[in-house]
């Protein structure tokens, strides 16, 4: 994941609302949204060349999703793929923190990451850069390759469209689908200093990141009623053509937690 924008316990009828991007090498291989034959319980993509993945649910609640800290002067080769945090804390019955905890020295491992993690009504922030485990509060908040809500112009600029998407009477899931397919890039002068080339910081600045090799590939809604109804919707889209789209979709109750 590149790009997170969600809405948590913040409006009347739904718990959380998540908006994500996957931004990755077109190159490498990945599965669909799905649950997994080896955890049935797990609902999620998948990479095909580690078996971990950048965001999942749980039949019984259980949520996590992952985006890369963009920090290259510090990239570890050969370091453990960080997919396989998430899909840790879904197959496991670990709350947060001591899940955070049995982590080898908070996931100094791993190049850097940011990890939320938790249920719909209770979240929580991670990152091996900040090494603190925050509780994430009420409201609109968004993640990108940096820590949580930095006011990168991606995430501040997603946030705000998001608040205006979900004040309205009725969600409709094409909006959010249009606001994570902006690919408008931003001014020179506002773009972040990651350590990249200025072309690099330029092509990596919208929501919606289109190259030759590298680009977002997949983007996932998630909606998390207060009634304990789950609607999952992923489109993985064609680089040739990104009005191309594969879209799968489910919809459950939270086992064990009907209204």
């Amino acid at each position: 994941m590149c790009l997170i924008l969600f809405a948590h316990d913040c409006h009347p009828r739904y718990q959380l609302v998540v908006a994500a991007n996957r931004d990755e090498f077109y190159k490498r291989p990945a599965y669909p949204a799905a649950f997994w034959k080896e955890h049935p319980q797990i609902l999620a993509g998948k990479d095909a060349k580690e078996g971990g993945t950048w965001m999942g649910v749980t039949a019984e609640g259980r949520f996590a999703a992952l985006t890369n800290y963009r920090a290259p002067a510090s990239f570890k080769a050969g370091a453990p793929s960080r997919g396989n945090l998430v899909i840790d804390f879904l197959k496991s019955q670990h709350e947060p923190a001591s899940f955070i905890k049995m982590m080898d020295k908070g996931g100094e491992a791993y190049n850097g990451f940011n990890l939320l993690l938790g249920n719909y009504a209770s979240l929580y922030y991670y990152s091996n850069r900040e090494k603190l485990l925050r509780k994430v509060e009420k409201g609109i908040h968004g993640l990108s390759n940096s820590l949580l809500d930095v006011s990168w112009p991606k995430v501040t600029k997603g946030r705000e469209r998001l608040a205006a998407i979900l004040k309205k009477d009725s969600f409709i899931v094409e909006e959010v689908f249009g606001m994570m397919m902006d690919r408008e890039q931003v001014n020179d002068s506002d773009l972040p200093s990651t350590g990249v080339s200025l072309e690099m910081e330029r092509w990596l600045s919208p929501a919606f990141i289109t190259s030759q090799e590298y680009g977002t590939r997949v983007t996932t809604v998630i909606t998390a009623s207060r009634q304990n109804h789950i609607r999952f919707w992923e489109r993985s889209f064609d680089p040739q053509q990104i009005s191309k789209y594969n879209e799968v979709y489910y919809e459950f109750e939270i086992r064990g937690q009907r209204a």
